[in-house]
């Protein structure tokens, strides 16, 4: 059985710098006779903060070949130490790397467009909610978190359901926001209460 399962495992091999050189002189020499066209792919790193110095050597490295694709990172932080460092930087990226990039400063939503995103996310999923009810979930987005509003939805709905109704009317979404806290809120009730937890 053990010798079966070891003919019919595939063989995993890294594939080694001479390699990869060969193949991205294979690409570059068919993009020189216009047998093919480099169309650059898109890379897309969230919480880029969370990166280590070794990562961010390696992407530094990456972003100067040829075939690099369009990197977009995303983070909320300000200075911070870089990850495995005592060295602190903006937004937790090194200096060297941030030279490289475009920084683009991104705005809270308005209450607005929160609703409009709460009613694009309620159609994806098949939910009824009606304008009133939008709007407060926008208000309550504002208050908290667009996630924290767009993660009420799914229970609004079962509440709803419970109900006999099809639709999320203000009352669910009362009962509902009630019944969970946001992480703002979570954070403050423990501070508020530390001496009624374990730490």
């Amino acid at each position: 059985m053990s010798v079966m399962g070891a003919m019919l495992k595939p063989k995993k091999t890294e594939i080694t710098d001479k390699l990869r050189q060969e193949i991205n002189r294979v690409v570059n020499r068919y993009i020189d006779q216009g047998v093919a066209e480099l169309v650059p792919g898109v890379l897309f790193v969230d919480e880029v903060h969370m990166l280590d110095m070794e990562c961010f050597t390696y992407l530094n490295r990456a972003l100067e070949s040829a075939l690099a694709p369009i990197v977009i990172f995303a983070t909320n932080r300000g200075i911070c130490e870089i990850r495995g460092t005592d060295i602190k930087s903006p937004h937790g990226v090194p200096i060297d790397l941030l030279d490289r990039l475009v920084i683009i400063r991104t705005l809270p939503y308005s209450p607005a467009e929160m609703v409009q995103i709460l009613a694009i996310r309620a159609q994806v999923e098949g939910i009824t909610v009606d304008e009133e009810s939008l709007a407060h979930l926008g208000a309550i987005g504002e208050r908290t978190s667009l996630r924290h509003a767009v993660q009420l939805l799914t229970p609004a709905s079962l509440m709803a359901a419970t109900n006999g109704r099809d639709a999320i009317s203000m009352g669910d979404l009362e009962e509902i926001d009630g019944l969970f806290h946001d992480a703002k809120s979570s954070a403050r009730l423990l501070a508020e209460q530390a001496d009624k937890y374990i730490s």
